[in-house]
């Protein structure tokens, strides 16, 4: 297996900014979807993108909203990765595909071996594997992604304690994390620290 890519999602501030600069993951993940905690505005995701270091890849997270707005976004160069966390299908998939060549992630809520097969046959550039609504903070039962014939990104409850254990079980492509760095629903620079080093150890 390649080295697994790293993903810290939910940033919300310039200090957030600082923390993913000073360990470099692979992607930085913001959520853009309506309603949530860690919701920023699609102008304060870009004042916060302007600041990441270039290699560092952009991830606007979006539930359930037009997809033609996400589109404009796109086509505007907000993020370089745009990732469905809703019911969104192929259908919208090919629309965005029509509109722009961003990556695109599609989330999935495991909990059946149906679920995987959804996900398998899902038409985006890659598929997300969590359990629930995604930011629970929740682990899960990671043996359901045995056979799982496709690269994925495995998040949901993951932090430093447990992350080498769940790549060794389920060899995904990537990690995601977010609660799993915070203290007090705060990005940590400790924690960040530790998952990433723990990660980059596997």
């Amino acid at each position: 297996m390649d080295r697994v890519r790293i993903k810290i999602c939910g940033l919300m501030r310039p200090q957030d900014i600082d923390m993913v600069n000073e360990v470099c993951p692979d992607i930085a993940g913001f959520i853009l979807a309506s309603g949530r905690r860690r919701t920023v505005t699609p102008e304060r995701m870009r004042e916060m993108t302007d600041r990441l270091k270039p290699e560092i890849r952009s991830a606007a997270v979006f539930l359930d909203q037009d997809i033609r707005w996400i589109a404009d976004l796109a086509e505007g160069g907000l993020m370089d990765i745009i990732q469905l966390h809703g019911h969104e299908g192929n259908e919208e998939i090919r629309y965005l595909r029509s509109r722009t060549d961003k990556t695109v992630i599609k989330a999935f809520r495991i909990d059946t071996a149906e679920d995987i097969r959804r996900a398998e046959d899902s038409e985006a550039d890659l598929v997300l594997l969590d359990h629930g609504a995604g930011g629970t903070g929740q682990a899960w039962d990671w043996s359901l992604l045995t056979g799982m014939k496709r690269p994925f990104i495995l998040a949901g409850g993951l932090d430093s304690e447990n992350v080498q254990e769940a790549v060794r079980k389920t060899q995904p492509f990537g990690v995601d994390v977010s609660s799993g760095v915070e203290t007090d629903g705060c990005k940590d620079r400790e924690k960040i620290l530790r998952f990433v080093r723990a990660v980059r150890q596997c």
